[in-house]
């Protein structure tokens, strides 16, 4: 039963950071537990029969597996399943709010190679589930006692344009804005905005040049994307184009490329939306979101403007939560992950990409002058295979490692140890005012985590 695959199939929680995510037909991205997981929904979310469920996914080639089997499960629950087809994360947000939907469901891995997949749920307001509402999932597939539906069956549906109210959102961005001369690389990952963010934003009057558009299910995120930006860089400076933006898998991150073929991380990026926002008085409490990840370069730059920095564990869900606690405007994370809350509920690389080309247009300024907002102290960020996820404390050598580079470092860095929340790897961020820090305590650290629980 599935109460005992969940115990054979893995000792911890499914749900992570961001969903679930894992192999794919391997538990628990197989069919059987998609529907369990689907029937599960309905009974948390209290989704009744006659409702309805949209469901998008990325280009992986096991999406549509995933997909079958939740909307099985939805549909064993007398619940209506909307389907959109290949979308981004954020139109699966937004199309699960303004469609009166009970439940948005997005398949997607994000960032990760094409082997795995995952599984990201919204509430009916488009917002990520809660924990307790993922412990609730947990519970009831872990009891088996999901399922008990016995009415009617739910209609499987197919919306024409399911993606048109979103971009008419996207289109007041820069409603008024001449975007016409402006050359820009678009890197789509081949993943969730290949068919839709190019033309979008030609129609808008920007000259686009098309990158990583041929998806073909297994070459998402390989070698481009967010996590991979470099070719798209080298296109900026072939093409002598004025920036370029490179979208993750699912299209919920933005990383971008200046005109001289330069980076930007997501730190800079909101970096330059604060300033901005705080300027016209639209940075709600004069405060910008993000997480313990973010370069203290940030918090510094923005201290010196009057704004201040608020900081969350790891995870766009986490981000968005502060914000509505805190009734902030905007938020976001270094991976790329950008949120501007008047117009969205999750990370949005498209809406981020617009935002920063409106504010070339209204500065006249290029991207590495609004870029230049910041000053990134020295920082290695390592990622580790580990064979188990054992709280740190109980590693002795690892804790010891740790409490010896925080004493060396005091008050002149940092440092951050954890597990990631969608593969079996640990994270390991040291940062400090100076290069050498960073080596020696990155070093010194990772080395105990190789001889301790490294695969």
């Amino acid at each position: 039963m599935m109460g005992d695959l969940l115990l054979k199939g893995m000792a911890k929680s499914f749900f992570g950071t961001d969903g679930i995510r894992g192999k794919a037909n391997e538990f628990p991205l197989i069919p059987e537990f998609a529907t369990a997981l689907a029937r599960a929904v309905c009974e948390v979310i209290e989704i009744g029969e006659e409702e309805s469920v949209v469901i998008g996914l990325d280009t992986r080639v096991s999406g549509v597996m995933i997909e079958a089997a939740m909307t099985a499960g939805f549909l064993a629950e007398g619940v209506s399943v909307h389907h959109l087809g290949v979308v981004s994360t954020p139109v699966t947000a937004f199309m699960t709010r303004e469609s009166n939907a009970a439940a948005g469901i997005m398949i997607t891995a994000s960032h990760n190679p094409f082997e795995d997949n995952g599984i990201k749920i919204f509430n009916d307001d488009g917002y990520k589930l809660s924990d307790e509402q993922e412990n609730e999932i947990e519970a009831i597939i872990e009891e088996d006692e999901g399922g008990m539906t016995l009415g009617g069956v739910g209609l499987s549906m197919s919306p024409e344009n399911p993606e048109g109210l979103y971009f008419q959102k996207l289109m007041s961005i820069v409603e008024g804005i001449e975007l016409k001369g402006l050359k820009v690389v678009v890197d789509c990952a081949n993943g969730a905005t290949c068919f839709s963010a190019p033309p979008f934003m030609e129609s808008l009057g920007l000259e686009v040049i098309p990158m990583a558009v041929e998806p073909n299910g297994k070459n998402i995120n390989e070698k481009c994307g967010a996590v991979h930006p470099e070719e798209a860089a080298k296109l900026v400076k072939e093409h002598g184009a004025d920036l370029g933006v490179c979208f993750d898998g699912d299209g919920d991150r933005l990383i971008m490329i200046d005109e001289n073929g330069e980076v930007i991380t997501g730190d800079r990026i909101l970096g330059l939306a604060a300033l901005a926002m705080k300027e016209r008085g639209e940075l709600k409490n004069d405060t910008l979101v993000a997480t313990v990840m973010s370069n203290l370069g940030l918090r510094d730059a923005l201290e010196a403007k009057g704004i201040k920095l608020e900081t969350t564990g790891v995870g766009d869900k986490l981000v968005m939560e502060r914000m509505l606690e805190g009734d902030f405007a905007l938020g976001g994370e270094n991976s790329g992950h950008i949120i501007f809350g008047d117009y969205t509920t999750t990370g949005d690389g498209l809406l981020s990409a617009l935002v920063v080309i409106a504010e070339l247009k209204k500065t006249g300024k290029k991207l590495s002058e609004l870029a230049d907002c910041m000053e990134d102290y020295p920082q290695n960020l390592t990622n580790i295979f580990v064979t188990e996820k054992p709280e740190i404390e109980e590693i002795p050598r690892l804790h010891t490692a740790i409490k010896e580079a925080e004493a060396a470092l005091s008050v002149t860095g940092r440092i951050l140890v954890r597990y990631s929340g969608t593969e079996n790897k640990i994270r390991v961020l040291v940062e400090a005012k100076e290069q050498q820090d960073v080596d020696l305590w990155s070093s010194h650290i990772c080395k105990a985590v190789e001889k301790t629980i490294g695969a």
